[in-house]
């Protein structure tokens, strides 16, 4: 058994996120490295007394059992150290892998700082039945905005409207997105979230209104694809220049400085039944994989995680 020394402490493994960032990001790795993604683990050992025996942690530990974190050494993901589980009472602690975590946070300020809303606006969300889309369309509603959103099944599309509040939804692997667009939104689009790149994006793109704005935060239609023979995409510099649209990606590590503002808004809203969740659980360690693929494949409505 290794001797803990000051500030070290040993953690164990709760849950596991799983979530398409990993995708890309994994392409860059040599084999037999540890596999990344966040966790909530719960300390078993420690020597930190900020980090006391019994309290949980959220961290980019990635997929591992155990892990021994020192708090002098910087080798984490986005070179952020794990944080203790905030205070969100009864609530599950795996929603700080979700709605209260990093996807939460992505919906919210990439909402609220890229797209910069407007009450009476048309936004559309794409990849809206995941992680991040379904909090944003939720949190759009709450501004006074009107939602579409476009996901991969008519159960995605009835969740989508039925629970989560949105004023419409389209399942592109049945209707075509462009005249469906027309019909939803006839004046056109003010704000566009994109989660997933590709052909969907580009003819949303080309509905949106003079000077609508678009927050690219992931690209998963292109995460399958051979990069050799990825396709080309539509032109789209004569739409944005025509109309002065404001295209930005990001990464919500931007808003580290105000990471916990995120977290309490989306956990005041989750408490005053504005917020909705749902999360696909896979149960076993062991499944880690078939639970990514999975994610990958749009088999997962809500937040995908793994309880270890």
């Amino acid at each position: 058994m290794k001797a803990f020394i000051l500030l070290e402490y040993l953690a164990e493994a709760e849950y596991f996120s799983v979530d398409p960032y990993m995708k890309p990001y994994v392409r860059r790795y040599p084999l037999g490295i540890t596999m990344l993604g966040t966790q909530i683990a719960k300390i078993v050992e420690s020597k930190n007394p900020a980090f006391p025996v019994g309290k949980k942690i959220v961290g980019n530990m990635g997929w591992r059992t155990h892990t021994i974190v020192n708090s002098k050494i910087k080798d984490w993901v986005f070179q952020e150290h794990p944080y203790l589980l905030p205070d969100i009472g009864d609530l599950p602690s795996s929603l700080c892998l979700g709605i209260l975590g990093m996807p939460g946070n992505t919906a919210y300020f990439g909402l609220l700082e890229i797209c910069k809303p407007k009450s009476g606006e048309t936004i559309v969300v794409s990849g809206a039945a995941g992680a991040i889309g379904s909090p944003l369309g939720q949190i759009a509603k709450n501004l006074g905005l009107n939602v579409i959103g476009i996901c991969g099944s008519d159960e995605k599309c009835k969740w989508l409207t039925k629970e989560m509040g949105f004023d419409s939804a389209i399942n592109y692997k049945t209707m075509p997105v462009a005249s469906s667009l027309c019909k939803v939104a006839p004046q056109g689009v003010d704000c566009y979230f994109d989660n997933v790149g590709g052909n969907i994006s580009s003819a949303v793109i080309y509905q949106m209104k003079p000077f609508g704005r678009v927050a690219v935060r992931g690209s998963i239609s292109s995460y399958n694809t051979d990069r050799s023979s990825l396709p080309k995409c539509m032109i789209l510099q004569p739409i944005l220049s025509k109309h002065e649209l404001r295209m930005e990606g990001f990464l919500v590590t931007r808003w580290t400085d105000r990471w916990n503002e995120g977290i309490m808004q989306n956990l005041q809203w989750l408490r005053e039944g504005k917020l909705h969740y749902r999360e696909t659980v896979t149960k076993g360690f062991e499944n880690m994989f078939e639970a990514f693929i999975g994610m990958l494949r749009d088999e997962n409505i809500g937040k995908a995680i793994v309880q270890a």
